[in-house]
């Protein structure tokens, strides 16, 4: 008589949402990835509102349940993740001391291409004392070398590409450019100088429909467009998207302005020429963010994409003098920029991604 199989390990992620949605977005797609690869998730959330139009199909092997100070959990899974140093609850972390085998316990980290990273990753945090006395958590940084975590990607990605309409997908949304009409895309944090966008993108008169996220992208559009006489610039502003739409947005672009994490990363997947704003620190740690990404990213690229790539950045992110003239997104600046985006998506390609490095390592440390 043969024995039933073994249940698939069961993960238990823990998230905060902290203000900028960036945090749930990256926790719902290593879910979700998690969940296509067979494992059961249990993603615990603070608040889950933002997932109502994130993810409104919600995902056949992911629970999502909401977390407080009140809440009573069950017993832990096989593996922990608390993202972003989120501390799960202490209670929690007493059952997982207490458990008879106790979980392999992950800190996933945030992005960077800084050489701390390769340093840091993989290295063990025993816990001398608390709730978790006895326990090692294990900080997993996600990065762009093979020295790190890698980054998340679906293991359908490339097809779905591959297959992608443009043409008929923008139509479906009602944001189909017109002939010769160029998109670009904004999602931004509050402080981008979308006015110098607008500025530039007027100066050059090709027709361009802007296409803004809610929030800081739509109110700073609609202020920087009122200032300029731009009969040949129009907005199209978004209402908040499911994942799915927004990394197809990206695809669809001729031209990508993103912010923080997920649609950083999303970016670079899309193969589009983007301008990525990092999330900017009063202590200015976001500068050396960015100087080690593009360093990296631009390594290979042409000289004249790479300035252009740099000089994009450096005014996004508030690190140039705002009275610079910056290079005009023109046709041909638009080609030379996208083909060093393709260059770099063809490097990170080759790499393995982050959930089958993660699901090795937790392998490993189990």
């Amino acid at each position: 008589m043969s024995s039933s199989p073994a249940p698939s390990p069961l993960w238990d992620v823990f998230c905060r949402v902290i203000d900028n949605f960036g945090d749930i977005g990256v926790c719902w797609r290593l879910a979700c990835n998690l969940a296509g690869r067979g494992q059961r998730v249990r993603l615990w959330v603070d608040d889950p509102a933002a997932l109502r139009w994130m993810a409104p199909a919600g995902h056949a092997g992911v629970e999502v349940a909401a977390w407080s100070p009140s809440t009573v959990f069950p017993p832990p899974g096989d593996v922990v993740v608390e993202a972003f140093g989120c501390d799960p609850a202490p209670g929690f972390l007493a059952a997982m001391a207490g458990a008879a085998r106790p979980p392999a316990w992950i800190n996933l980290e945030y992005l960077s291409a800084e050489s701390y990273v390769e340093r840091s990753h993989a290295l063990a945090s025993p816990q001398m004392s608390g709730p978790a006395r006895g326990l090692v958590k294990w900080f997993f940084y996600p990065g762009f070398t093979a020295a790190t975590g890698g980054l998340l990607r679906e293991a359908g990605l490339e097809a779905e590409q591959a297959a992608f309409d443009r043409a008929a997908w923008l139509a479906a949304m009602g944001l189909a450019p017109a002939d010769g009409e160029r998109l670009v895309t904004l999602f931004c944090y509050p402080g981008a100088p979308v006015e110098r966008l607008v500025a530039s993108l007027a100066a050059d008169g090709r027709p361009t429909l802007l296409a803004t996220a809610p929030g800081a992208a739509t109110g700073a559009t609609r202020a920087a467009l009122a200032g300029v006489a731009a009969a040949a610039l129009r907005q199209h502003a978004l209402p908040w998207l499911a994942q799915p739409d927004f990394d197809r947005l990206l695809w669809a672009a001729d031209l990508n302005f993103v912010r923080g994490e997920d649609s950083w990363v999303r970016a670079q997947w899309a193969g589009r020429p983007f301008v990525w704003q990092a999330y900017p620190q009063d202590d200015g740690a976001h500068g050396p963010k960015i100087g080690a990404f593009l360093d990296l990213a631009l390594a290979g690229a042409q000289p004249p994409a790479a300035e252009v790539l740099r000089d994009w950045t450096a005014a996004w992110n508030g690190l140039d003098d705002p009275a610079t003239p910056l290079p005009a997104w023109t046709p041909e600046t638009l080609a030379a920029t996208g083909a060093a985006t393709l260059a770099w998506r063809g490097q990170l390609r080759d790499s393995t991604d982050l959930v089958s490095r993660l699901l090795a390592f937790v392998q490993e440390k189990r």
